[in-house]
């Protein structure tokens, strides 16, 4: 491979407006992450987080600029087949996981290797070849749920859900995982099992995206924190820059204390 040829931004967005009835769900967005580059997305509830998720992975699109360029570029590229991009871009939040979970009942290995074919569970026409197969079993057991195939993904808590829906999006071997909300729903211990989990995949060569507005959710292997408030970036930098008690009164609009315990932080609201 020819050195002097860059490698992409993982994404690039440029001044990217949405607009959602009478507000600006996002007000000329701008951002900027490199591959490789773990990143955190954190803010509070209404700052324009899932917005911005349902924009990356092309469930919605900006407002088209003056200038007539495309706000929005994913490895690179503005136009993409949504299948495609799933291949290279694996997306877990708590909205799939409750389609998968709900309805029929849906097995935990067809659960994944259906993945291949962009569907819930393998259809009569649908059949997974022999490496398609060894290549879900592969991800199951990256992801820590090997031992949860035979069992219907209703039966599954919420942890064990999660971790089969990250196996689903890396049968693709992807060069990066949007996380949204990730630990929603998981108790303490169920919350740092799966963080470790993801540090794993972290150091394994998998960029991930981490949607949140839990401090204490940011792992140690992220570098890049960005602020959202109100549709727009208030920060955005390296970690331990960004993750301050100014930054974050900021993004957050009242008094915030932060701590860090070695490798990771801590964030509560400030007492008098």
């Amino acid at each position: 491979m020819d050195a002097s040829i860059a490698t992409p931004p993982l994404l690039e967005i440029e001044a990217a407006t949405v607009q959602r009835g009478n507000r600006l769900a996002l007000d000329r967005l701008a951002l900027r992450v490199e591959a490789g580059q773990h990143t955190a997305i954190l803010g509070a509830n209404g700052s324009g987080k899932s917005t911005l998720v349902q924009l990356i992975a092309r469930q919605l699109y900006p407002l088209a600029p003056g200038d007539g360029r495309g706000p929005v570029r994913v490895f690179g590229r503005e136009r993409w087949n949504v299948a495609e991009l799933r291949g290279l871009l694996g997306i877990v939040s708590p909205t799939l996981q409750s389609d998968y979970t709900s309805d029929a009942p849906l097995e935990v290995f067809d659960a994944v290797v259906s993945g291949f074919f962009a569907a819930r569970g393998l259809g009569l026409d649908q059949q997974a070849s022999a490496s398609m197969r060894e290549q879900a079993r592969a991800a199951l057991a990256q992801s820590g749920a090997g031992h949860l195939v035979g069992r219907t993904m209703a039966s599954l808590s919420t942890g064990e859900a999660r971790r089969v829906l990250i196996a689903r999006a890396l049968v693709h071997r992807p060069r990066a995982l949007l996380l949204d909300e990730p630990c929603a729903g998981l108790d303490l211990a169920s919350r740092r099992r799966f963080l470790e989990s993801l540090r794993a995949l972290a150091r394994g060569g998998t960029t991930l995206l981490l949607v949140t507005h839990h401090v204490e959710e940011i792992l140690p292997e992220i570098g890049q924190v960005l602020l959202l408030k109100d549709g727009r970036v208030v920060r955005q930098g390296d970690k331990a820059a960004t993750l301050t008690d100014e930054a974050l009164a900021e993004a957050f609009g009242l008094p915030v204390r932060v701590t860090r315990h070695g490798e990771w932080y801590h964030a509560a609201v400030a007492t008098p």
